[in-house]
């Protein structure tokens, strides 16, 4: 199948329920509706402007609170899985998220055998814990930067990867842990499926977060399914090429051609419909966190969108262009620019560290962008549950143009 670039980004803009932002109403049922048009969410602690869970769902539920996932997540009916990194994924789909290819969780449990054994004997007789029920213990093992790491921590969290222990809460970014029986139900539990269906579903599950992916992804897309082809430290496994090419001969998937985009697409077949006739977006802007599936591939936001997005939390500050957590700013079915908020909960206030058009883009001259700007902040700020917005100094064009909110 062939389509035409504006098709493609009409497409992708509709099917992320990004045009119009912020249209789904009902609550935690519209979060639901997310996760199943998703499948699933990326988790991020960071909140500077907002966790990106949160952020990803405040760009397409009207009003979000981040209380209605956290709800979900109390009643069992979302869970933490590895799925792209640390991930909420419907409870129902638990079966399908158990099993992994990882290599590094196993021989963290092994380095740590000791370390690991008396954690889930004390878990196992006092219920959740986390690592600060725990004294530090040093082992073998190392985090990203070769230093050693509390072996506590590092047990915990390879038991979370393997699924004997899930999270039964947060305390902040504290994560307390607790028996992976204990925390869902037993339907659920007792469901298997072979490691091979659940790493082709994950692969799927991929495609559809995204919704026009490519054969390599980008960056960690494809990250937990392990090696593109056969290996011999995964034997038995075909590789995600072949699991690929599964999903394309059952019908799941559909191979598409973008004008202006090298290499092949694929779209899930239920989309095709979508796909050949997407809607014309209407005017409203949506802040989209680093983490969202829509900015995965960031080849094809260059190549599709002519935007260029570089997440720079971990550039030192002379090296960034840009700033140190920045949201890019949909408006229609192009990305105009990009924007840095901080919420400042102690003052009550949003504050606008900074914010960067595109080359070209004049938001006074685009039919329908201001008002549709001024709303992105109203929604913003009512998210951040705060009622006053502050520019920085050297915004003031801006703050004349998008005034805080009466």
């Amino acid at each position: 199948m062939k389509v035409t670039a504006d098709a493609a980004r009409r497409f992708l803009v509709a099917r992320h329920l990004l045009a119009p932002a912020r249209s789904l109403d009902g609550g935690t049922d519209a979060v639901l509706e997310v996760f199943r048009r998703l499948g699933s969410i990326q988790f991020d602690p960071l909140a500077v402007a907002g966790r990106n869970h949160d952020l990803v769902l405040h760009a397409r539920v009207a009003d979000y609170h981040p209380g209605w996932c956290e709800d979900l997540y109390e009643r069992r009916e979302i869970f933490e899985a590895y799925n792209k990194g640390l991930s909420l994924v419907p409870t129902s789909e638990f079966a399908w998220f158990r099993g992994n290819l990882s290599r590094n969780a196993p021989r963290t449990l092994a380095e740590n055998a000791d370390v690991a054994e008396r954690v889930l004997e004390r878990i196992r007789a006092d219920g959740p814990l986390s690592t600060v029920d725990f004294e530090r213990e040093r082992g073998p093992t190392t985090d990203w930067f070769g230093m050693p790491t509390n072996a506590v921590r590092a047990v915990l969290e390879a038991y979370a990867v393997t699924g004997v222990l899930g999270l039964a809460r947060r305390e902040g970014n504290r994560r307390y842990y607790d028996l992976i029986e204990r925390l869902l139900p037993r339907d659920v539990l007792a469901r298997k499926i072979p490691l091979e269906e659940q790493l082709r579903y994950k692969l799927l599950s991929r495609y559809r977060a995204h919704g026009l992916l490519g054969v390599s992804g980008a960056a960690d897309v494809f990250g937990g399914l392990g090696p593109a082809k056969p290996d011999e430290r995964w034997p038995g496994y075909p590789g995600r090429h072949a699991l690929r090419e599964e999903l394309v001969e059952r019908g799941d998937l559909v191979s598409v051609a973008v004008e202006g985009v090298s290499g092949k697409r694929f779209v899930l077949t239920e989309d095709l419909e979508l796909l050949e006739a997407p809607p014309d977006p209407p005017p409203s802007v949506a802040f989209v966190p680093p983490f969202d599936p829509i900015v995965w591939d960031r080849k094809l936001l260059a190549s599709l969108f002519h935007f260029e997005y570089v997440w720079e939390l971990f550039l030192p500050p002379a090296k960034r262009r840009w700033g140190w957590y920045v949201l890019p700013i949909g408006f229609r079915d192009r990305f105009v620019g990009r924007i840095e908020p901080k919420i400042d909960r102690a003052e009550a206030r949003v504050r606008v560290l900074d914010l960067w058009w595109e080359n070209g883009f004049a938001p006074r001259r685009v039919d329908g962008f201001v008002d549709a700007m001024r709303e992105a902040l109203r929604s913003y700020l009512r998210f951040a549950s705060v009622d006053r917005l502050e520019w920085a100094p050297h915004l003031g064009a801006e703050k004349r143009l998008f005034p805080s909110p009466p």
